[in-house]
C-alpha cells in the first residue's frame, strides 16, 4: 500500500466538448466556434443519440439543447445526473422558461445560453471552461508537489494526527526493542513497520514477516521456534524457526491477535530473555531480534475477554504506534489521491493528471470503511476506466457503490447512539456550505463566526478542499455566466 510520488511527464489534453441539438447548423456554428477556442468537438443529432456518445465517451463540457423531438433536453440532462457523467452542462433554447430553467438547474446544468446566440458569449464561455480545466491541472500538479513534500516511509499525512505518527515512529526507531502498531485494517500498519525498520539501527537487515491468522494453530509453535527431527508426525528434519531466521534483524508478527494463548506464553519468553528452543529440544538458542506486532483488534478488550495475556500485552504496548482511520484525516486524501493517480498513470501507461473537482468530493465525502487500501484500489479502478486526463465521478462511482455507505442523513439524525461532537460538527459545517453554493464568507456569517476561525475549522474537519454538492441556486441563471463563476 506504498503511496510514493513517481514523477511523470504529461502532455495537456484538450476539453472535449459535446453539442447536443436537433438543428444541424447550431452544431456546426457552435462545433467551428470550439475547434477554434481549443476543444475537441463531438456532435449529437438529439437526445439518445447525446446518451450512447456520453456513455461511451468522456465529455467535459455539454452544451444542450433543451426543446428536441424524441428524448428531450431535460431528460438528457437527468440521465446525466444519474449516471454520474462527471461532465459540466449548459442548456440551450429559443423556447426559455422560469420553469424549465429551474428544473434543469435542480438537475445540475450550471448556465442557460438563449438563441439566437451571443457569439461573444459563447466564445467567453468556452474560455471559461478551458480556463476552469488549467486551473484544476495547477492545482492537481501542487497538490502531487505537495504529496512528494508529505511523504514519509511510504506513507503520506498532513494531517495532524499522521504528523504525531511520523515523530513518535522517528523516535522510537533507534531505541525500541518491541513495538505494537495498532489501527483498523487498511490504515498502512506494515508501512508504519516498515518504517520502523528503516529508521532503526537495523535497517540494512533482515525483516521478516508472518501473518498470525495464516498460520495454522498446531504448527504455530513449530514455524516460530522451530523443531528438531521426530518432534511430532511429519518432522522429518530438524528445521529453524522464524524467530532464528530473523536473528540479527526485526521479526513482524502481523495480527498477533489471532495468535493462540498457548503459544503467548512462550512468545514473551522469548522477548524477556532472548532465547528460543525449538519444538522436541531440551536446549535454548541466543538470538538478538527487535519485535514489532501489529492487529486491527482491541487487545485492551481482548485481555479483559481473556483472549489475550495481559503480561504479553504490556511488555509489547511499551512502544505503541496507532494509525489514525483515514475519515478521521480527510485533508489528507487530495494529496493520497494525487499519489495514487501518478502511480497508476505509470503503471498503465495513461496520461493521467488527477481526478475532476466532482471525483475529488466524492472521495473527501466517502465513508472510507476500508481506509487508504479501499481509497488506493478505488483509485486504480478509476484509472484503468478513465478516458481523458482527469478521472471522473463516472470512472469511480462503480467502486464507491459497492462498498457500505453511511447516510449523512441517517449520520445527523440518528438518536439510538451518541455522535461524536466533531461529527456532529462537520456534518452542520458541510450542510451550511451546501447552502450557500460554497461561499465561505457567508457559511461564516450564518454560522456566527470570524472568517479566521472558519477557516480553521474548515482545515480542522479536512474541508478546505470541499467543493459544495446538490443544484447552484436559481440565481446563478442568466446573469451568473460559467465565466463569473469562475
Amino acid at each position: 500500500m506504498c503511496v510514493r510520488c513517481p514523477r511523470i511527464t504529461m502532455q495537456a489534453q484538450r476539453p472535449r466538448l459535446l453539442i447536443v441539438d436537433d438543428d444541424r447548423a447550431i452544431l456546426t456554428l457552435v462545433g467551428t466556434i470550439a475547434l477554434k477556442e481549443g476543444f475537441d468537438v463531438a456532435t449529437a443529432v438529439g437526445g439518445d443519440d447525446a446518451l450512447r456518445q456520453l456513455a461511451a465517451h468522456r465529455a467535459d463540457l455539454v452544451l444542450l439543447d433543451l426543446q428536441m423531438p424524441g428524448t428531450t433536453g431535460l431528460e438528457v440532462l437527468r440521465g446525466i445526473s444519474e449516471a454520474r457523467h462527471g461532465c459540466r452542462v449548459v442548456l440551450m433554447s429559443g423556447f426559455a422558461t422560469i420553469d424549465s430553467a429551474v428544473e434543469a438547474v435542480k438537475l445540475g446544468a450550471e448556465d442557460y445560453l438563449t438563441k439566437p446566440f451571443d457569439l461573444d458569449r459563447v466564445r467567453r464561455l468556452l474560455s471559461s471552461v478551458r480556463g476552469d480545466t488549467e486551473r484544476r491541472r495547477t492545482l492537481l500538479d501542487l497538490e502531487g508537489q505537495m504529496a512528494e513534500r508529505l511523504e514519509f516511509c511510504g506513507m503520506i499525512g498532513r494531517a495532524p494526527a499522521m504528523q504525531d505518527v511520523f515523530t513518535l515512529i522517528r523516535r522510537l526507531a533507534p531505541h525500541a526493542r518491541t513495538a505494537l502498531v495498532t489501527g483498523e485494517t487498511g490504515t498502512g500498519k506494515e508501512l508504519a513497520v516498515r518504517a520502523l525498520q528503516q529508521l532503526g539501527p537495523r535497517a540494512s537487515k533482515r525483516l521478516v514477516t508472518v501473518n498470525c491468522s495464516a498460520v495454522v494453530e498446531t504448527l504455530s509453535e513449530s514455524e516460530l521456534f522451530g523443531h528438531v527431527r521426530g518432534a511430532f508426525t511429519g518432522a522429518a528434519e530438524t528445521k529453524a524457526g522464524l524467530f532464528e531466521a530473523a536473528d540479527g534483524g526485526t521479526l513482524f508478527l502481523d495480527e498477533i491477535g489471532e495468535l493462540p494463548f498457548a503459544i503467548q506464553a512462550k512468545l514473551l519468553r522469548v522477548i524477556e530473555n532472548g532465547e528460543v528452543q525449538r519444538v522436541g529440544s531440551v536446549e535454548t538458542r541466543k538470538i538478538d531480534v527487535r519485535l514489532v506486532a501489529a492487529t486491527n483488534r482491541d487487545l485492551r478488550t481482548e485481555v479483559e475477554a481473556g483472549r489475550f495475556r495481559s503480561d504479553l500485552y504490556y511488555r509489547l504496548n511499551i512502544a505503541q504506534v496507532n494509525l489514525p482511520p483515514l475519515r478521521e484525516r480527510r485533508e489528507d486524501i487530495p494529496y493520497l489521491t494525487s499519489a495514487f493517480v501518478r502511480a497508476f498513470s505509470q503503471r498503465f501507461e495513461k496520461l493521467l493528471t488527477g481526478v475532476t473537482m466532482g471525483a475529488e468530493r466524492m472521495l473527501v465525502d466517502a465513508p472510507w470503511e476500508g481506509n487508504v487500501r479501499q481509497l488506493r484500489n478505488v483509485i486504480e479502478r478509476g484509472c484503468m476506466l478513465a478516458e481523458g486526463e482527469f478521472v471522473s465521478e463516472r470512472d469511480l462511482a462503480g467502486a464507491l457503490q459497492a462498498a457500505p455507505v453511511k447516510s449523512r442523513a441517517r449520520l445527523v439524525s440518528r438518536r439510538d447512539e451518541t455522535l461524536p461532537l466533531q461529527a456532529i460538527e462537520r456534518e452542520h459545517i458541510i450542510k451550511t456550505l451546501d447552502e450557500v453554493q460554497g461561499n465561505k464568507a457567508v457559511a461564516a456569517r450564518l454560522l456566527g463566526i470570524s472568517r479566521r476561525a472558519f477557516y480553521r475549522q474548515l482545515e480542522r474537519h479536512g474541508l478546505h478542499h470541499r467543493v459544495p454538492s446538490g443544484p447552484r441556486s436559481p440565481g446563478a441563471i442568466g446573469d451568473t455566466s460559467l465565466e463569473q463563476a469562475s
